[in-house]
């Protein structure tokens, strides 16, 4: 059966929990001097719509350390929707590869691949949702913590993809997130009243220090993303009162930890005495993408050889 990995919230607790031990077992391998080819012969095509670092190294390196190979499509290379249907790219390239990773704009151009596509479809980014990013920060507070459940995670800043599904991972991984962020700036209500009817507690506040009072984890991300550029200015008076700095550490629990997707604009969203500082998990954040989309990719694969 294929399965594909659009959103958290399409897995079950479970599924993710299968996912996290065996993104475990392979970082293991990896650190022994190990690498299975799990994945011998087996091709993934990487769509970019938007510019990547930690996205695409994470990726194709993944996939050769796995025995297979990547394919780098840019935004210029296929045009998703222009010069061609994203129906006919995905009738196209499920012909010659075994997945298809993209990361992509519109959400809805991620549904079109997976809807059309025979081989699973992973979300590299859309603007919507950012699940592998997320599993991946999952994975990094285990690795710290030893766990999930209990944990409170405040979000400082923007209500967008990344805050989207640490959400959506709420309920199925048993933490309580809470989101501080300016009015108008909140994430999105259908997937915050979804994650609450799963029995989640999510808190959307208008003031850091409600967010960050017994938090065991600030969480925050740039303020202004890829193609909101125009709103620059207006965005960095909106957040200055959201900044992860020394103040801000100060509200949450002693020993909280810092996290960080990246790019990180130092001095903005973050200061860098903070990024750099011994509460800082930013890095193994970034180093853990590798493992956990390595995971992502073994589990799809399984998932087409159980039917």
């Amino acid at each position: 059966m294929k399965r594909d990995f659009l959103t958290l919230d399409a897995c079950s607790r479970a599924e993710l929990d299968e996912i996290l031990h065996l993104s475990a077992r392979l970082k293991r391998d990896l650190k022994a001097g190990q690498r299975p080819p799990l994945l011998a012969g087996k091709s993934l095509a990487m769509i970019f719509e938007k510019p990547s670092l930690r996205t695409r190294v994470t990726f194709e390196v993944g996939m050769t350390q796995l025995g297979g190979y990547a394919v780098y499509l840019t935004p210029t290379d296929i045009r998703l929707g222009e010069r061609e249907s994203v129906a006919d790219i995905a009738r196209n390239l499920e012909r010659w590869v075994d997945c298809i990773m993209a990361r992509t704009n519109a959400h809805q151009t991620l549904i079109e691949l997976a809807t059309h596509a025979r081989v699973p479809v992973i979300n590299g980014l859309s603007d919507l949702r950012h699940p592998c990013q997320v599993l991946s920060d999952c994975f990094t507070l285990i690795e710290r913590r030893g766990r999930l459940d209990g944990l409170r995670v405040a979000w400082m800043g923007d209500g967008n993809n990344v805050a989207n599904s640490w959400i959506a991972a709420a309920p199925r991984l048993a933490f309580s997130f809470a989101v501080a962020c300016p009015s108008g700036y909140e994430p999105d209500a259908t997937v915050v009243q979804a994650a609450r009817a799963a029995g989640a507690t999510i808190d959307i506040t208008h003031d850091p220090a409600e967010a960050l009072r017994g938090a065991d984890v600030i969480y925050t991300d740039v303020w202004t993303s890829m193609g909101q550029e125009a709103e620059a200015a207006e965005r960095q008076r909106a957040f200055r009162a959201f900044q992860v700095n020394a103040a801000a550490l100060r509200l949450a629990k002693p020993d909280a930890v810092v996290m960080h997707c990246l790019p990180a604009h130092r001095g903005e969203e973050i200061t860098g005495e903070v990024i750099d500082g011994p509460q800082s998990i930013v890095f193994d954040q970034a180093e853990n993408r590798l493992h956990v989309q390595k995971g992502v990719l073994v589990w799809l694969t399984q998932q087409m050889g159980r039917h």
